[in-house]
């Protein structure tokens, strides 16, 4: 196994030689690290629209698929709810399902995508300099991408509800942000992660269904019985989600308790997930 000795590479991009040192407990300057992941954020946004084409969503049937998926989703996901609660649901709920189930999407695909990223760019990895953090963050403008033609879909069961349009709505804006970044913290986690422990691909489907099903998007978080709120308080898209539907289902101001509980998940997710990728990436060459 290879140490840490001194190494350049050139830049294909910039024209700039990159000289990777030795540094204490794994982390480069950071200021200096962030200055050249902004540089290469078009390298992102390209490889985010990659991937979107090698889905084929670029295609008629691949872009009506974009919403038509999703929808299809929600509908079975009310479907069973409506059997299991004997059909006493009305298009309110279906509102909020989807709401819900859009935003919690928007998330586990982040993470889902972002945890082959790195060990699905190898060859990437091994011929070009780049910052390592541009392949998991490319993971969540891809599903941000995916996201946005769910809010269609959401905008007509918001009018068929009849549900309120209030200036509270714009709330949704921080919140949907505040899930990005929550995203992109998870998504940097994981990605390093599976470069140590392969099998963590097979583990994360049956990881996020649980998490699914333990978020407040099959129910209300109000139906939630005494014994289990617990699991709400540990939950990272509790507060998040239930913010998102106060503001757009119900509209009104979400409560500053939740807000700021989503806002220190969101920055403490980025923050742990995003030093610990960049305290690792210098490893990855070796263990790909």
């Amino acid at each position: 196994m290879t140490t840490y000795a001194e190494r350049a590479d050139r830049s294909e991009f910039a024209g700039e030689v990159h000289v990777y040192e030795p540094h204490r407990i794994g982390l480069p300057p950071i200021g200096a690290y962030l200055k050249q992941l902004w540089l290469r954020r078009e390298f992102a946004l390209e490889l985010a629209r990659t991937n979107l084409r090698a889905a084929h969503y670029n295609t008629a049937l691949g872009q009506l698929w974009l919403i038509l998926n999703p929808l299809l989703l929600g509908l079975v996901y009310f479907a069973l709810v409506e059997i299991i609660g004997r059909g006493n649901r009305g298009m309110d709920f279906l509102a909020h399902l989807l709401l819900a189930l859009f935003a919690f999407r928007l998330v586990s695909t982040s993470i889902r995508q972002g945890a082959r990223s790195v060990v699905g760019g190898g060859r990437l990895i091994l011929n070009t300099a780049f910052p390592r953090t541009l392949l998991p963050l490319s993971s969540v403008l891809t599903a941000f991408m995916l996201f946005l033609p769910t809010l269609i879909v959401y905008a007509v069961v918001h009018g068929v509800a009849e549900l309120p349009v209030t200036p509270e709505i714009l709330w949704a804006v921080p919140i949907v942000a505040m899930l990005v970044i929550f995203a992109a913290g998870m998504s940097m986690l994981v990605a390093a992660v599976q470069v140590y422990f392969r099998d963590l691909s097979n583990f994360l489907p049956y990881a996020l269904r649980i998490w699914l099903y333990s978020s407040p998007i099959l129910y209300y978080a109000a139906q939630v019985p005494e014994k289990f709120k617990p699991v709400l308080l540990v939950n990272p898209m509790y507060p998040l989600l239930t913010s998102l539907g106060d503001a757009v289902n119900f509209g009104r101001e979400p409560r500053p308790a939740l807000l700021l509980a989503g806002l220190g998940w969101a920055v403490g997710a980025f923050v742990a997930g995003g030093l610990f990728f960049i305290s690792r990436e210098r490893e990855f060459a070796v263990r790909l």
